[in-house]
This record gives structure tokens, sequence and C-alpha cells, in this order.
């Protein structure tokens, strides 16, 4: 299986190496390929994480307008995506490919016979004899075929035979064995005296070094222009201080090829984030003054609404809701119909009451909005005015006799023989 999946690595990194016939730029141009290759889906991801770094501002004002109701917030947050056309996983997908890549790369790299040149296991076994029978010894490890592809390079015309697949593979660059893994220790393992002993070492000792130092400042230039919430700015920059020290431990413990990788891969990555950051910056502030204005005019469009419906209530001709059910709508209507007939009724009375020369004050027998709750024809001091009392006694009575005539005279235009006879007054 893992052949299978590593098999396209595997030739594309063969081809470049049988048309430049240098190994390490075989690495790089590998590394170009790739990038092209994943161009338009990693343009896709970084469109989709800028848009959302420019979401914050809106997702923080949500954050304030639903505080302590959480589900409210994730629902808002979830319309806020789908109305922007926005998925928040994309970007983490994509940002793991090139670890993926490093991992298929690495295992192409360690086993050039069996990957990269598609040798059988009999022939890979008559390498081995050829080795010994030369004088060479078998290495073990993860990295064997790496040590008997250098020997192989250096006696070739001895193996050139065994397989049309064999190839002369040269791990040299810039005078280093991209074979070879970095020593961290390579100072107290080289001649000092001898420029070709310490120069190679010293060169694979920088490799995971700069490697580390591009991964820092590819992940500085990517997060630029993606400003992260409060409670995700510690988690970035934990990764970006973290992942470097991952790159440097891999280039010490891995060939010195995939050190190249790393280093091309972050080159390529930062010269593509800067100018990825630049063409959707432009692209996105003139998205981000489309929104505000569309913001605007919907916030324009209802308080316009709200305004409206406050003049409509005020004039008593609120448009009813579509929505609204007919039993709700019904019952609107009779208490609208009710106060027009009590505020007519009161009307009434005041008029008649006028005419015949009684008063419109409030009577006694009046307690709260019950007309004769203390009697058709109560005086408050007729015992202490005895005097005047059969006068207003009468005068009371004459007022209820009044209103009850007119509440008789309305409930039979309308109907209703429960009509409210309140205080209309």
């Amino acid at each position: 299986m893992t052949a299978f999946i590593t098999a396209p690595f595997a030739w594309l990194l063969m081809a470049f190496y049988n048309f430049t016939q240098n190994y390490g730029l075989a690495i790089i141009l590998f590394a170009v390929a790739l990038k092209l290759i994943l161009l338009y889906p990693m343009m896709r991801s970084k469109h989709s994480m800028m848009r959302s770094a420019r979401l914050q501002p809106y997702m923080k004002e949500l954050e304030k307008r639903h505080e302590g109701n959480k589900a409210k917030y994730q629902e808002e947050v979830s319309k806020l995506y789908k109305e922007e056309k926005i998925n928040p996983m994309s970007g983490c997908l994509w940002s793991m490919i090139p670890m993926i890549i490093l991992f298929m790369l690495y295992s192409v790299i360690r086993n050039p016979f069996t990957t990269m040149m598609g040798i059988s296991s009999e022939q890979f076994d008559t390498i081995k004899t050829t080795i010994t029978s030369l004088g060479g010894t078998i290495p073990t490890g993860g990295y064997a075929q790496l040590q008997m592809a250098s020997f192989v390079h250096e006696h070739f015309a001895d193996f050139a035979s065994i397989s049309d697949k064999l190839v002369n593979l040269d791990f040299g660059f810039l005078g280093m064995n991209l074979g070879d893994t970095p020593s961290f220790k390579f100072f107290l393992e080289v001649d000092w005296s001898q420029t070709s002993s310490w120069a190679p070492a010293l060169g694979l000792f920088l490799i995971p070094l700069v490697s580390g130092a591009l991964s820092f400042f590819s992940m500085k230039v990517s997060n630029a222009a993606n400003p992260t919430a409060a409670q995700q700015q510690g988690q970035m920059k934990m990764m970006m201080y973290m992942m470097p020290f991952v790159s440097v431990y891999i280039g010490f413990v891995m060939p010195a090829a995939l050190g190249i990788y790393w280093i091309a891969n972050s080159v390529l990555a930062i010269i593509q984030d800067a100018i990825l950051n630049s063409y959707y910056g432009k692209m996105l502030d003139k998205e981000d003054a489309e929104r505000r204005e569309r913001l605007r005019a919907r916030e324009t469009e209802l308080e316009k609404k709200r305004l409206e419906t406050e003049r409509l209530k005020a004039l008593g001709a609120t448009e009813i809701n579509k929505n609204t059910s007919k039993k709700k709508i019904q019952a609107s209507a009779k208490a609208q119909s009710n106060e027009r007939l009590a505020a007519e009724r009161s009307e009434e009375k005041a008029a008649r009451r006028a005419a015949l020369g009684l008063s419109n004050e409030t009577p006694d027998s009046q307690v709260g909005n019950r007309r004769y709750a203390r009697g058709r024809a109560y005086v408050e001091d007729r015992y202490v005015n005895p005097e005047g009392a059969e006068e207003a006694t009468a005068a009371a009575a004459a007022v209820s006799a009044v209103d009850e005539a007119v509440d008789s005279e309305y409930a039979q235009d309308t109907g209703n023989d429960n009509i409210d006879t309140g205080n209309d007054a």
C-alpha cells in the first residue's frame, strides 16, 4: 500500500534527477512542482482563511450581543459563515499537506533502490552480494539503502549489468552528500586541518538550522494577513515557535535531502504567501467595503421599518402581520371596536348631561372602574350636609339615568347586551 502511495513521488523525483543529473537540484525542482500542483487548492484555502480572519470583528460583536448564550452565538456564527460562503475547516486540511508530503518524500529518499529505481528483491540481493564481493559491508538500519547507493555510485561499472533500471545516483550537492544525516556534534568528528573534512560537515549542520529559521519566517508571513481571535492567538504563537524546532529536529535525524526540500518548500511558501497576501488583501478590502455598505443598508432599512411601525401604531393603522392567527385578528378588531364605541358613548353621555345641566364629574357612587359600586344615587356627604343631600341624591340619580339610557341605546344599536358600562366619562 505504501509503495502505491509513494510511487508518484518517486517517479517525479527520478524524472527530475534524470533531467538535471543533480540530486539537490532535483529535490528543489520537486518542491517547485508540488507547489505548482497544489497552487489552486492552496489559493482557495488561503482566500478562505483570510476571509475568515476579516470576519473576526463581526464575530466579536456577535459574542458581545449573545454573551451568556453560547448556543445562540454558535447559531449566528454558522449563519454568518453560510452567508459569506466560508468553510472554517478548509484551511486546516491544506495546512497539513506539506507535512504529509515530507513523510512521503522521506520514504522515497531512504529507499532509492526499491522506490526510485524499482529494483526487484532478486536484483537487490545481487547488489548486496556484489558489494560484499568488492570488500564493502552491508549496512543496517533505516538508511541502509542510502549508504549502499553511495557505494554503488563509487563502483557503478561493477553494478551496471545487474539491471537496466539501476541508476548511477550521485547524492552530491554543493560539496555535501545529501544521503548523509547532519550531526550536531560534527565539530568533534571532523579534521579541522582539512577543508574537505569540515566544510561538508558544516554545510550539513547548517541545513537544519536554516530550515528552522525559514520555517519560522514562513509562518510569520503566512499569519501576517490572518488576525486571529484572542483565544486563538496563544495557540498560533505556540505553533509559530514550536514548528521551527520540529523542523530542526527532523533535519538532524533524517537525511540532508529532506532538509533541502524543507528549505525549498519554505522559501516557495514565503514567496507564495507574500503574493497571495497582497492579491487577496486588495480583493478583501473591496469585499469589506461592500459588506459594510450592505450591513449599513440593512440597518437603515430596519430602522425605517421600525419608525414606520411606530407611526402606524400612533395612528392606529398598524398593518396586520400575515402570520397572525385569525383568532388574534378578530380579538384585536373587537378590542378596537369596543374602544371606539366606549369613546362615542362617553361623548354622548357628556353631551346629554350638559344639556340637562348635570355635572360631568366622576360620581361619588363610583369606585375604580365600577360606576355603581356604592349605589346608583350615592352622595358621600349626605349625613354631613343633610340640607343638600336630597338635591345631590336627585342629581346623582339623574346622571345614572342618563348613562343607563345611553348604554341601552348603544346595546340595541350594536346588538351587544354585554357592552361595557364602566367609567367612560
